[in-house]
């Protein structure tokens, strides 16, 4: 199959200008009750504006079309295969979405009274029974709205533990080089010092490094398993060992549980406390900033210590603890992004206690075959069996002068979404494949025969449309570095519409 027939994920290919650029000054077009400055209550006279609000003059029609032709400028899940490796960008299956939607609860309040909302308390309450489960990991909070969020609440668990028991001198966290960004980041931000453990030959944690950083000053390590390589930790049981027995606790980062959810548990192999990014392991679309949920998991020693407010069930209801004397207390405004914590319940009442390993058992086959298949044109820098992911670099392609971003930018023109790239940042011009349980052979063959038809046009000597990719969308190359430093994120108020 042709490549560039297979997602037809380009849409139509043209120039939109801003909604200010398109906006004009017909009365008609925007209507909004005024109010005179005599007439506005006392309290609200400091709220008055002193100056036009500055929102473009468009018309209903005007304004759905404008964002219906944005959306078609966008590749999305629901319009072809989205590799990204270590995000887990599954289809969200539309029952899901059924089940959001449905009134009693689409159209629920925090502040309701818990007699009113015994449905999704139930559902909210099953979906904490099932992450426990599956994590082997028994206490749930749902509280986190992300993955980050699910880190920084563990970190803090985990310093007032250390608190309590007396121990203030353990700040120290250790997290692998391979790790996630937001891993040194969120213990940071708990005030506490991250130490980089530098990875070994394989890709996994190193033993005697790690042995050689465990002291009485260290509170923590955080790793991911299987890690970001794509690969498991072969050593787990016995780097759990070395934590505790050095008085340390051990923080699961569950960004990739997609690979053995329903196959290992995380609390059987010595974890202590995971995030669970449920809007990757259980379908819940993500991207873009959101939505997203990370409940997190935790073992008898850190239960007393999960935020409030927590669902408890008493008989045959279901009611809200708003206060806990062990709590560290709230992380959020309520029990957490319920839309997408339902959303997850449904994915993983679907598979049932029967089927639920299918998901990483298909996950992991996807990834091994798309490996198998792209191992002779593309460098692998720790060989072997993957787990949910494939790690590939550009190494042979570099030969001739064609790098990651090339290769990234080429399967645009292919009709594929990228890969990540780039990271782990521990592997030179990395690519990180995951094609998650969702996607057919199919899909998985079109998007190889794309990778492959870019390694056989270097080996050709064909790199000019490599180089200067992507050729058919309306944006180009854009400068990054300049994106992410200096974004314009307004529009000058003296322009049209201003």
């Amino acid at each position: 199959m042709n490549a560039a027939n297979y997602s037809g994920t380009r849409g139509l290919m043209h120039e939109e200008p801003l909604l200010f650029e398109r906006a004009h000054r017909a009365s008609e077009a925007i209507a909004l009750p005024g109010l005179a400055d005599a007439e506005a209550p006392a309290a609200l006279q400091a709220f008055l504006r002193n100056e036009e609000a500055g929102i473009p003059g468009l018309s209903e029609p005007e304004t759905v079309r404008h964002f219906v032709r944005l959306s078609q400028w966008n590749h999305g899940i629901e319009t072809g295969f989205y590799p990204l490796g270590s995000c887990t960008m599954k289809y969200n299956p539309r029952i899901n979405e059924q089940l959001v939607r449905l009134p009693g609860l689409a159209h629920i309040h925090p502040d309701q009274p818990e007699d009113t909302v015994q449905g999704a308390l139930a559902l909210l309450y099953q979906l904490q029974h099932a992450l426990g489960e599956i994590s082997g990991l028994p206490h749930v909070s749902l509280q986190p709205a992300a993955g980050a969020h699910g880190e920084l609440l563990g970190i803090m668990m985990i310093r007032a533990w250390h608190d309590k028991r007396g121990d203030h001198k353990r700040r120290i966290v250790l997290v692998p080089d391979s790790a996630h960004g937001t891993n040194p980041a969120s213990a940071a931000l708990a005030g506490m010092k991250t130490v980089e453990i530098k990875s070994a030959a394989n890709g996994q944690i190193d033993l005697e490094v790690l042995r050689a950083h465990l002291n009485d000053e260290v509170a923590a390590l955080m790793l991911t398993n299987p890690n970001t390589t794509g690969h498991f930790e072969s050593n787990i049981a016995e780097i759990c060992h070395l934590v505790h027995e050095a008085g340390g606790l051990v923080y699961g980062d569950g960004a990739n549980l997609n690979a053995i959810v329903g196959k290992a548990r995380p609390g059987d192999m010595g974890i202590d406390c995971l995030h669970i990014n449920v809007h990757k392991t259980f379908s819940t679309p993500h991207g873009g900033g959101g939505p997203g949920a990370g409940p997190v998991a935790v073992n008898d020693t850190l239960a007393p210590f999960l935020p409030v407010p927590r669902i408890e069930k008493a008989k045959d209801a279901y009611r809200i603890v708003h206060e806990d004397e062990a709590s560290i207390g709230p992380v959020f405004g309520s029990l957490g992004q319920v839309g997408v914590l339902l959303r997850a319940t449904a994915y993983i009442a679907a598979f049932g206690r029967e089927h639920i390993h299918r998901i990483a058992e298909d996950a992991v086959l996807n990834a091994n075959y798309m490996l198998h298949r792209l191992e002779s044109a593309y460098h692998v820098p720790f060989p072997g069996l993957c787990k949910h992911e494939c790690l590939l670099t550009d190494a042979h392609q570099n030969r001739h002068g064609v790098k990651t971003l090339d290769i990234a930018k080429r399967l645009i023109d292919l009709g594929f979404h990228p890969m990540t790239v780039y990271f782990p940042l521990i592997v030179h011009g990395a690519m990180l494949i995951e094609p998650t349980e969702t996607e057919s052979r199919q899909a998985i063959d079109a998007f190889c025969d794309a990778m492959l038809e870019i390694a056989a046009a270097c080996e050709q000597g064909d790199t000019e449309a490599l180089h200067a990719a992507p050729l058919h969308p309306i944006r180009r190359r854009l400068d990054e570095t300049q994106a992410a430093r200096r974004p314009v994120l307004t529009w000058p108020k003296h322009s049209t519409g201003g």
